[in-house]
């Protein structure tokens, strides 16, 4: 299983997608794309999403914070997770 994070510093939404990884026990990649140097349009390249967090699950982009949330509550996650 390969989990990437695309996060900022200062965004309280790639804090919870953090901690709902954790809670699961999901080890995953952290990418600052502040640190990174990458714009917002680089990350759209990568992930098809322009906003913080972009999470990639399995090389499939699933999006932001809310739609890792609804994957979580469906019971789809931990299959993506497997």
């Amino acid at each position: 299983m390969n989990v990437k994070i695309y996060t900022t510093s200062w965004c309280p939404y790639c804090r919870n997608a953090k901690s709902l990884l954790d809670n699961k026990n999901v080890s995953y990649e952290e990418i600052n794309i502040e640190e990174k140097g990458m714009s917002r349009e680089d990350l759209s390249k990568i992930t098809g999403g322009m906003s913080v967090p972009q999470i990639v699950i399995n090389n499939e982009s699933i999006g932001g914070y809310d739609n890792l949330w609804a994957l979580d509550q469906s019971g789809e996650l931990d299959k993506k997770l497997q």
